[in-house]
């Protein structure tokens, strides 16, 4: 063993920091330097002795290193050559020797370090031969398995070097951290240096030999299948010249046949035929392929041509409406001269057909002009059901889509075949799925499509439900348009006003009207309770329920336009039948109003909603709502204050603009009201609308809150058995309001005995029910002040 450089002798020279790397002795490497002390360090040797210490920072982050963020050893080195440009300096630098870091001496504009050299501890033995020539041949198999090291140093190595020399190559080459190569330029002795070098070298050459295994794989594979696809090619042509088919071609042709039988335009034809060649070149491999044989098979299965027979008759259609259901007399009026219309259309062309001298165009489509539906009324009240009916009774196949929560145009166009699982949009997959192409199509819903950044459903339904534009309806998916002008679309919604203007345009709005409880009891005893006893497997004689039971039924457990609510009563009722019938605790369970109480729990409505006593301030009115007509109650309370006006009850805009307006009133016919001029300065008035949870606006409770202000100021009660709705101005007209049906229904459901209409709505009395105007008194006003008269004592 010898230790090279017996005298070790301190040197003073300029020292630059390296963000990340180690220069090794017995190297070359080309460093770039742009920070100024290292510019100013790398000159200064330059000019003087070319000799200069590189030393690596611990954290390559820090722009101002000090004595602490350096290791304590570094290289010694010689500058060969330097090339400065604008900001940076370049050199190409030996390395020399490692060297120990004893003193730093920062000074501008470059550090100076005191460094003392660190003689290497090598061995002569034949073990260190060994391993020189095992670090030799391990570093050529890395090469050999794609290791990127210059050629120049490569050949080098494999010449021959001493053993320090190749340590300090090679380390230089490994690909591992600036810590590791730092610890191995710390490490003196030369044989474990090489040990160390060798575990390193030894894990880079297996990550390399996977490296290699893998990409030597894929190769493979990707030789394979292009083998496997040139046979093909080759198999292909030796069959065709021999005449034979394969399993692929048959399927091309199957394709073929069903494309020319489906019926398709023209111009859907030439793109179905332009595909199927396309795909008949392709590789089944190809992924293309699959997304082409998918659109083929939808534009197969569209009923290109398909229609379900226009037999109607008139009558037989009027009675399945009757059968369905009850009441809705004009909404089956309504269908009623759709089919009469339809009817003699169909006639009138086979007229034209059986005259030689017509010069008509002729088509195979017996229908009239399309007319879009649009059912409008609360939740319940057989919007959706009647569509099957009307299915049902023309004859035709009948697709219901609920469109609530839409919010992607595409669910309606379809999705481009580009994207991968696109597929055509909901009305083309109605169509597809139905086998033909004039079935009953009802959207429903529609007044609940939203939309965000993926478009507006809506503005794709325009197309689609427009007489004019939806003969030439287009899919993105299809890529080819379809004739929806024999679809009879029907649309439902609770309300209109969420509807764009556009697309409501298109709709021809029928209303849907709540029921009124006599008519529930027919629905009920007609409908409900039949379709119970099926649901639940009990039979007529073991249940028996009266008409009695079912009033008081929907009068006391039920508050609702519709009769959903009112079926899962009764369905309560069946179950608990059902299943005491099932213990064998009865055989036959006779429902009284009451025994109501055993099966559905105390009662949940009073018999009546209208207060009992005439009070001050408080107002009943009537409202509209989504779920039909309802009662509200108008509180105002009147305090010593500075004139501050309150209003609760959650309240929009324009039922708030309605209370102010009636404050101006007041105030201008304080003089009739026999109130001071100046009343409203020293008084705080609270108008107050119960179920503050509930939001309510509109303008149709401006005489209501008005009458409730006029009350608490002249303390003057009200009417209790009194309803009114209707819009007032300042000058204390009384406007038309709408809704006037379903308010009325709630007014007799409440047991109100009396109703204030604005005169303009006495024309919508027709379409109250004769048995709820019955008993109720009506009042047609222009004015407040003959609201007041007949609602004030």
């Amino acid at each position: 063993m010898n230790v090279n450089d017996d005298s070790p002798r301190r040197m003073l020279l300029p020292l630059v920091a390296i963000r990340e790397g180690v220069v090794f002795p017995h190297t070359e490497a080309v460093l770039t330097f742009g920070r100024s002390k290292s510019v100013a360090g790398v000159e200064a040797a330059f000019r003087s002795n070319r000799q200069i210490v590189f030393v690596t920072q611990k954290n390559s982050k820090v722009d101002e290193p000090q004595e602490t963020d350096f290791y304590r050893v570094g290289t010694l080195c010689t500058i060969e050559r330097t090339l400065k440009t604008d900001r940076e300096i370049n050199a190409l630098v030996r390395g020399m020797g490692r060297v120990k870091i004893d003193y730093l001496k920062v000074e501008d504009p470059y550090m100076l370090a005191e460094v003392t050299p660190m003689p290497e501890i090598q061995e002569s033995s034949d073990e260190m031969q060994a391993l020189v020539k095992h670090l030799t041949g391990e570093f050529h198999r890395a090469v050999n398995l794609g290791k990127s090291v210059e050629f120049l140093s490569f050949m080098k190595l494999m010449s021959g070097v001493e053993a320090a020399e190749l340590a300090d190559q090679v380390a230089t080459a490994l690909d591992i951290d600036t810590g590791q190569k730092q610890q191995l330029l710390e490490q003196l002795n030369v044989r474990e240096r090489l040990e160390k070098i060798g575990d390193y070298l030894a894990h880079e050459i297996k990550v390399l030999e996977l490296e290699h295994n893998i990409a030597s794989k894929t190769q493979k594979k990707f030789d394979k299948n292009m083998r496997e696809t040139v046979l093909r090619e080759r198999m292909r042509t030796i069959k065709k010249e021999l005449g034979e088919m394969d399993d692929e071609d048959k399927d091309i042709q199957e394709l073929k046949v069903k494309i020319a039988k489906a019926g398709m335009p023209m111009e859907a034809a030439k793109k179905a035929t332009k595909e199927l060649a396309r795909l008949g070149k392709m590789s089944p491999h190809n992924p293309e392929a699959g997304y082409i044989r998918g659109w083929l098979e939808t534009m197969i299965e569209m009923p290109w041509s398909e229609r379900t027979p226009n037999n109607v008759s008139v009558a037989a259609a009027g009675q399945v409406l009757n059968d369905d259901h009850y009441g809705l007399e004009e909404v089956k009026e309504r269908i009623l001269e759709y089919l009469a219309v339809m009817k003699l259309k169909g006639q009138q062309r086979q007229a034209e057909k059986d005259d030689s001298e017509s010069k008509v165009l002729k088509t195979a489509d017996d229908s009239v002009v399309p007319t879009i539906l649009c059912f409008v009324g609360p939740p319940g009240v057989g919007k959706t059901s009647i569509g099957r009916s009307i299915a049902r009774a023309l004859g035709r196949k009948f697709i219901r889509v609920s469109l609530g929560g839409i919010r992607d145009e595409a669910e309606i166009r379809g999705h481009r075949r580009t994207y991968v699982g696109a597929m055509p949009g909901r009305i083309i997959q109605g169509i597809k799925n139905v086998g033909t192409k004039n079935p009953v199509f009802m959207l429903d819903e529609i007044d609940k499509i939203g939309n965000d950044f993926r478009g507006d459903p809506s503005a794709a339904l325009l197309e689609a439900l427009d007489p004019e534009q939806n003969k030439e309806f287009s899919d993105h998916y299809l890529e080819a348009v379809f004739d929806l002008s024999e679809v009879m679309f029907i649309t439902t919604a609770n309300i209109l006003d969420t509807i764009p203007p556009a697309l409501r345009d298109r709709l021809e709005v029928i209303r849907f009207s709540g029921y009124t409880e006599e008519e529930k009891e027919q629905i009920a005893r007609k409908y409900l309770v039949k379709k119970m006893l099926n649901a639940n497997a009990v039979s007529k004689d073991q249940l028996a329920i009266s008409a009695a039971t079912l009033k008081t039924l929907i009068k006391r457990y039920t508050r609702e336009a519709g009769v959903r609510n009112l079926e899962r009563e009764i369905a309560k009722i069946f179950r608990k039948v059902a299943k005491k019938i099932a213990e064998g605790k009865v055989k036959m369970a006779k429902i009284t109003p009451r025994s109501l109480n055993k099966y559905l729990g105390p009662q949940r409505f009073s018999q009546t909603l209208a207060e009992t006593r005439d009070e001050v301030g408080l107002v009943t009115g009537l409202a509209w709502t989504q779920a039909g007509g309802d009662i509200i109650f108008v509180e105002a309370s009147v305090v010593p204050g500075t004139g501050k006006l309150t209003l609760t009850g959650q309240l929009g805009e324009v039922m708030k603009e309605s209370a102010k307006a009636a404050i101006s009133y007041v105030r201008s016919r304080w003089s009739q009201l026999e109130l001071k001029a100046n009343f409203y300065q020293h008084t705080d008035v609270h108008i107050h609308i119960p179920e503050g949870a509930v939001p309510k606006d509109g303008p149709s409770a401006g005489i209501t809150m008005t009458t409730a202000l006029v009350s608490a100021l002249t303390k003057r009660p009200v009417k209790s058995n009194l309803a009114m709705t209707g819009e007032v101005t300042l000058r204390g007209r009384v406007l038309e309001i709408g809704g006037v049906k379903e308010k009325i229904i709630a007014a007799s459901r409440a047991g109100i005995k009396a109703v204030i209409l604005p005169k303009a709505n006495k024309k919508d009395l027709v379409e109250v029910p004769p048995k709820v105007r019955k008993g109720i008194g009506f009042h047609f006003v222009e004015h407040m002040d003959e609201v007041m008269q007949l609602a004030l004592k």
